[in-house]
C-alpha cells in the first residue's frame, strides 16, 4: 500500500470512490461533474486543501479529503477531514486506519493543531475507527443550509 497525494489524472476514480461514499451517504447524491469540479479545485490550490489516495498494486483504492482554515479560537491552522472511503474490496483490512493515522500526521506536519471530522450517526464502523483512532465526540452540532443551486 502506497500513500500520495492525489493528481488530476486521479479525478476519474476519486470520482468512482465518491460514488460509492455519496450512495451510503442521506445527505449527498453522486454526482460525477460536480465531484470532479470539487476535486480539482482542491487539487490545484495547496492552500485549500490536499486529498491522499492510498494506492495497491497501481490501483486507487481510498481516499481522504483534507481541508485547511485558520481557527480563531486557538489562532492557529485546523483541518476539516472530509470524503474518507475505502473501496469496497479493502474494506476491513486495515486501508482505513491506515489513511486516517497518515491523514492525521500529514495535518500535523502541516502546522495545524487540530482535526475535525464528520461522521454519520448510524456509521458505527467509521465512529469505532475514529474513537480507536483518538477522536472523541465534540459537543457541537453540524446544521446546514443549502444555498441557491443553479
Amino acid at each position: 500500500m502506497d500513500i500520495q497525494i492525489a493528481t488530476e489524472v486521479d479525478i476519474p476514480e476519486l470520482c468512482q470512490l465518491l460514488e460509492t461514499l455519496f450512495t451510503q451517504e442521506e445527505e449527498f447524491l453522486p454526482d460525477a461533474r460536480a465531484q470532479a469540479k470539487g476535486l480539482k479545485a482542491i487539487i490545484r490550490s495547496e492552500h485549500l486543501g490536499d486529498i491522499l489516495v492510498v494506492r495497491h498494486k497501481g490501483q486507487l483504492v481510498a481516499m481522504i479529503n483534507l481541508l485547511y482554515t485558520h481557527s480563531t479560537a486557538l489562532g492557529e491552522p485546523v483541518v476539516l477531514l472530509e470524503d474518507m472511503v475505502v473501496a469496497d474490496d479493502y474494506r476491513g483490512q486495515g486501508v482505513g486506519s491506515l489513511l486516517l493515522d497518515y491523514a492525521v500526521h500529514f495535518a500535523e506536519d502541516r502546522g495545524c493543531k487540530r482535526v475535525t471530522l464528520l461522521a454519520d450517526a448510524d456509521n458505527n464502523e467509521a465512529r469505532h475507527l475514529y474513537h480507536k483512532l483518538g477522536f472523541e465526540p465534540s459537543q457541537m452540532q453540524v446544521y446546514r443550509k443549502i444555498l441557491n443551486r443553479d
